[in-house]
């Protein structure tokens, strides 16, 4: 997994899928990454880009008010 997770909290719609796809276009294939959000929207919107991009959602789960969602990059 990535050392430092991407760290989008206050951000909005669609800020953290622009960054999470600039953080992934840096990254080789099967490499983690590990997104830190505060906008619920990120809970379908990151998911939705992966499927579309052909990246894994390996794990989402929310911790007070933080989202956080790890995703391993494909070969897309």
């Amino acid at each position: 997994m990535a050392d430092d997770p991407l760290d989008v909290r206050g951000k909005l719609c669609p800020i953290p899928v622009i960054h999470t796809q600039n953080r992934v276009r840096d990254m080789a294939p099967g490499e983690e990454l590990e997104v830190v959000a505060t906008d619920p929207g990120t809970l379908n919107d990151i998911p939705a880009w992966c499927r579309i991009n052909g990246h894994q959602v390996l794990e989402t789960r929310q911790q007070d008010r933080e989202i956080h969602i790890r995703i391993r990059v494909g070969d897309a």
